[in-house]
């Protein structure tokens, strides 16, 4: 079974399907078997990315049944041998608003995909599809722009997105009068949420908690410029106050013109311009992102609790034994 990276934004345009198509294409480079998935429906455009404007199969084709497996729509990318990109679909009333059993079949099929990992370009914005592909990410990793407007809008995806994970727990529990409580009510805080829930004797309060502290999503900031660092700060400490934990840098990507040009010719950035400014930030993503995942597959118990320090706003791994794949 593949490890899931799922990208999201709580809005659009803020660069998520190009940090995606790079980390996807330099992960292929370092070995890995890579599953591209765009489930952005209605803006999908990772095809795009790599040139092929015109891909022969699409999710959409897989959502309609003229294919029955995920793999069948895999298509090879012409950048890197063992990268692969499931394109995304154009928005039609049977794919903007799937319904729940096509949904499901959706995420079990992407939890066998032949690959060793499989990135999920999410839709943006706050939907309940939107949620719960992302949710579905062994390694979450939320992108914005140093922006207001971008890191408002993550940090209501972020609280959304922890809401979701909680429910869904105690929904599998059988509780299913706590659900409206908690999607009528607007929470300022972590007590607030659990309070909501109660103590039912039966360990939901306990599961919920567990629930919470595992939410740990991973931070790249793209678009970088100097004055970025106040933004991180306040990110950090509206998530810090609402879910109790701390949003882990992952990395900053500057801004760099290198980018623009390398989407107006359709070739990833990496590709094009690997010793840019954007592309080494880049390579450094994918070494902690796979400091992450190895510590994840070593000690599944205790992934959520990886040994971490802050060197200029980047996770480094303290642990020597925690290797890549």
């Amino acid at each position: 079974m593949p490890t899931i990276v799922s990208i999201a934004s709580g809005k659009g345009g803020v660069g998520r399907s190009v940090v995606a198509s790079n980390l996807g294409l330099l992960l292929a480079r370092h070995g890995k078997r890579v599953v591209l998935v765009d489930l952005d429906i209605g803006g999908a455009n990772l095809h795009i990315l790599f040139g092929q404007l015109q891909p022969p199969k699409t999710l959409s084709d897989f959502i309609s049944r003229k294919v029955e497996s995920l793999n069948d729509v895999a298509q090879e990318v012409e950048w890197g041998s063992g990268l692969r990109l499931i394109p995304g679909t154009g928005q039609t009333l049977a794919t903007a608003n799937l319904p729940y059993a096509k949904k499901q079949r959706l995420i079990r099929h992407l939890k066998y995909l032949d690959a060793d990992i499989v990135i999920l370009d999410c839709p943006p914005g706050t939907s309940y599809q939107s949620l719960d592909f992302f949710l579905q990410g062994d390694a979450q990793v939320v992108v914005a722009n140093p922006d207001p407007t971008s890191v408002i809008e993550l940090y209501r995806f972020l609280k959304l997105a922890a809401l979701r994970k909680v429910i869904t727990q105690v929904l599998s529990r059988g509780q299913g009068n706590v659900k409206s409580s908690l999607l009528e009510e607007e929470f300022s805080s972590i007590n607030d949420v659990l309070a909501a829930i109660g103590d039912d004797g039966q360990g939901t309060l306990e599961a919920a908690t567990q629930t919470l502290q595992e939410f740990n999503p991973l931070f790249v900031l793209n678009r970088v410029t100097p004055n970025s660092k106040l933004t991180i700060a306040y990110l950090q400490q509206m998530v810090g106050k609402f879910i109790g934990g701390d949003l882990v840098m992952l990395g900053e990507v500057p801004v760099d013109e290198s980018v623009e040009q390398s989407m107006r010719i359709f070739q990833p950035v990496v590709d094009l311009a690997p010793n840019c400014p954007a592309s080494k930030e880049l390579d450094l993503i994918i070494h902690r992102l796979l400091l992450f995942i190895a510590h994840q597959k070593r000690s599944p118990s205790q992934s959520r609790k990886l040994s971490q320090r802050r060197h200029s706003g980047r996770l480094e791994c303290i642990q020597e034994s925690c290797q890549p794949l």
